[in-house]
């Protein structure tokens, strides 16, 4: 069966006798043309499955109102959060977006750059891959004036806008209250330490330690890919430690929660024999029994402001080369899973 022929604004135009410039003005209602007349054409051309070609507009305006979204891993709640974040604020104002991701490879994330390069993407924000180096993959669009967020992974050393959090400080009161618990052999799971995120709370950790004069044990830092695997990996590490450690902080909820259940399944008790605190306040941070205490990480509030800087500076509103880091406020969630320290009841 053939395909039927695309309708266009002079079959609309022939059907109601008038001029395409006229069709054309009332499919954008364009309020010159009179309202009935306007109501008249869209009834039209919804009648005959007339389709606005969205491609040759932006060819003529140079300009496809689409943003681009480079995203590290898809199997995240705090990225479906960003996402949620970012599509709040871009249709609002008006934009589609095509969202691409790298599986945690360079290679893949320069390839879907190029891709979105090629697309003519209005602008870009993207989050980087575990083993990126440098931003030469995204210099076609400085070259071409085209603006990139960068958020959560990021290159810290550069003058590109970013969005992020304090990692540091997350990681140093992670540690610190740990620390308070009475926690004195705490182990860190954590990730490649040469991506922003994780060498800065891996840098909180150790100051923590210093501050509080307990010394860094390279054999309690566990370098791992915050997968499901992971998490069961290193509580099989932990229960081979001599001395067995008395603190974990794990920065990854998900991680925290298999591990949690494979230490707990080995007969250790959460938080009496290790407390646990984990990384993002994901929805199974309070389904684990115990509940886990964990690093409130906004998803959603790092998409919109994002999105919205991107946007403004895309409307003219505000210039993102003004602003290089802008921090997203972030903060410990104490629950049970790290409670060693717990007042005594009042029963006698």
């Amino acid at each position: 069966m053939k395909p039927k022929k695309e309708v266009t604004i002079y079959d609309i135009a022939q059907k109601l006798a008038l001029s395409s410039a006229t069709v054309s003005r009332g499919l954008q209602d364009n309020p010159s043309i009179n309202k009935n007349t306007r109501k008249k054409i869209q009834e039209a051309a919804k009648e005959l499955g007339y389709r606005h070609n969205t491609f040759a507009s932006s060819l003529r305006k140079q300009k496809t109102n689409t943003i681009g979204v480079i995203v590290h891993e898809l199997n995240s709640n705090f990225i479906t959060s960003v996402l949620a974040g970012i599509e709040k604020v871009t249709t609002e104002a008006g934009y589609d977006l095509i969202i691409a991701h790298s599986s945690e490879s360079f290679e893949k994330e320069a390839a879907n750059a190029l891709n979105l390069f090629h697309k003519r993407v209005d602008g870009l924000i993207a989050s980087l891959a575990f083993d990126t180096k440098g931003l030469d993959h995204y210099d076609a669009f400085e070259e071409k004036g085209i603006p990139i967020v960068f958020f959560d992974r990021v290159e810290e050393n550069t003058e590109s806008t970013k969005v992020i959090i304090d990692n540091y400080k997350c990681g140093y009161q992670a540690t610190q209250h740990l620390i308070d618990q009475g926690c004195k052999r705490i182990v860190l799971v954590t990730a490649n330490l040469k991506r922003n995120v994780y060498a800065q709370r891996h840098k909180g950790y150790t100051d923590a330690l210093y501050d509080n004069e307990i010394p860094y044990e390279k054999s309690r830092v566990l370098i791992k890919d915050l997968s499901e695997q992971c998490g069961v990996e290193a509580a099989l590490q932990i229960l081979k430690m001599k001395p067995f450690p008395d603190g974990a902080f794990i920065t990854n909820d998900f991680s925290a929660a298999v591990c949690m259940r494979t230490l707990k399944e080995n007969g250790i008790n959460i938080p009496e024999d290790i407390a646990v605190v984990g990384f993002n306040n994901d929805a199974i941070s309070k389904i684990i029994e115990p509940q886990l205490t964990t690093v409130n990480y906004p998803g959603i509030d790092m998409g919109e402001i994002a999105a919205r800087n991107l946007i403004n500076h895309l409307k003219g509103v505000s210039n993102i080369k003004h602003t290089n880091t802008i921090v997203v406020r972030s903060d410990l969630i104490i629950r049970k899973s790290s409670l060693r320290n717990q007042p005594k009841s009042g029963k006698s």
